[in-house]
């Protein structure tokens, strides 16, 4: 990651660097807070004495809330600008955390659940907007894949952020520490200089940007796209280790390796796929690859009990392949965005991946239900073979002028 962030640098100025930096720590507490709530569940059941269903609850107000603010939030960003969008996102998501550490109580964790679902929707939007203003056009795939490995550490590192937080001043204080940290990082947005991006830093183009519509063909594509990646993926996270245990005969050590393994593979995927989607124009060809070879890995892992090692590899390969895609998927996005409206055009295509969040869950927790572990595995593929024919559905570029020839994808 260090040469990453020396390649960008030794062509852009320090701003940039400075944006880069600010931008991906923002993704970082995004995803950070995603996992506070339910890493303090063992505190919220003993405090506040409520069952785990209930304790299911705010989470599913949490996607929900996510997923039907992802697109609004992204007309905001180009109407009023997105370093302002960016910073309330952070102050409202910590600000909340820091309401319910002060006064813990069922309904303040509703209403919490509410308030960081509706800041979670602000980074997507904002963070790409800035990104795709103010990166070097060359080197834009990198980018974007230090902006996606920071939200994946951010997710990393929160259950052994918040069990120390928990250890040293308790459930409350956890949640009270965890809760600044939202508000200490959009100070850090302006003592680094993050430029904006929307609003009137787009001039004319907002104005024009905003009587066309974002909702093109491409756009809803790419949202069904955003999805079934989703589907994909969300499958094994959750359900994988007692899937493996379940219908494999894996131990519990063994399974929990095999799922450290892919998501450990992931987040150096996504780097890998940085330097792979700035020397291509064919983003849809490279997504619709990996994940051609990825479902046929997946599919092995479904009709097969595969020995520790072999599973072990397999799940490793699977997980780099799904990382790789994520900076061209990203790079779909912004050259499909008509200009001045990429806040739009991610927060509609982020949509998907919250539809798939909610969706997900409730159909492989059924799937386990049913006493069909493989098909965990089985349905993941499946989902794999539908993206990969998504991806290669030509449509025509309406966005940012690419670095080559637009062949095969949504617009490259």
């Amino acid at each position: 990651m260090v040469d990453l962030v020396a390649g960008v640098k030794e062509t852009k100025s320090d701003t940039s660097l400075r944006t880069l930096v600010a931008i991906s720590i923002g993704h970082w507490v995004s995803h950070f807070y995603i996992f506070v709530l339910p890493m303090l569940f063992p505190f919220f059941k003993e405090r506040l004495g409520v069952g785990f269903v209930e304790l299911g609850v705010p989470l599913t107000i949490f996607a929900v809330v996510s997923g039907l603010t992802q697109a609004p939030i992204g007309y905001l960003v180009d109407r009023v600008g997105a370093r302002l969008i960016l910073v309330l996102g952070l102050c409202l998501g910590g600000f909340s955390l820091i309401f319910l550490g002060l006064a813990p109580s069922y309904s303040a964790l509703i209403v919490c659940a509410a308030l960081l679902g509706l800041a979670n929707s602000v980074y997507h939007p904002a963070n790409y907007a800035i990104l795709s203003a103010h990166m070097d056009e060359t080197r834009m795939g990198r980018a974007f894949s230090i902006h996606t490995f920071a939200g994946f550490l951010g997710g990393a590192v929160a259950p052994a952020i918040v069990a120390g937080l928990v250890a040293l001043s308790g459930g409350q204080g956890a949640l009270i520490v965890a809760g600044a940290i939202g508000p200490l990082v959009a100070v850090l947005l302006y003592v680094l200089g993050t430029p904006d991006a929307g609003g009137a830093t787009n001039g004319a183009t907002t104005t024009a940007s905003s009587r066309a519509s974002v909702l093109t063909p491409s756009m809803l594509i790419l949202t069904a796209f955003f999805m079934l990646l989703s589907l994909s993926s969300s499958g094994i996270g959750s359900f994988g280790v007692v899937a493996l245990m379940a219908g494999y005969g894996s131990s519990f050590s063994a399974a929990n390796i095999a799922l450290t393994a892919f998501l450990g593979a992931s987040a150096v995927g996504v780097l890998a796929g940085g330097f792979l989607a700035d020397r291509t124009a064919r983003h849809g060809q490279v997504a619709a690859g990996c994940f051609a070879v990825n479902a046929a890995i997946v599919l092995v892992i479904a009709t097969t009990t595969l020995g520790p090692v072999a599973l072990l590899v397999a799940m490793t390969i699977a997980g780099f392949l799904s990382g790789v895609i994520a900076p061209s998927r990203d790079m779909m996005v912004r050259n499909a965005a008509p200009p001045g409206a990429a806040g739009r055009a991610f927060g509609i295509v982020s949509t998907g991946f919250n539809l798939g969040g909610i969706i997900g869950p409730l159909l492989f927790g059924w799937i386990m239900d049913q006493q069909m572990p493989h098909w965990v595995f089985g349905a993941s593929a499946a989902f794999m073979i539908l993206t990969v024919l998504l991806a290669l559905v030509p449509e025509p570029s309406s966005g940012s002028p690419a670095k080559g020839p637009a062949e095969g994808i949504l617009p490259s």
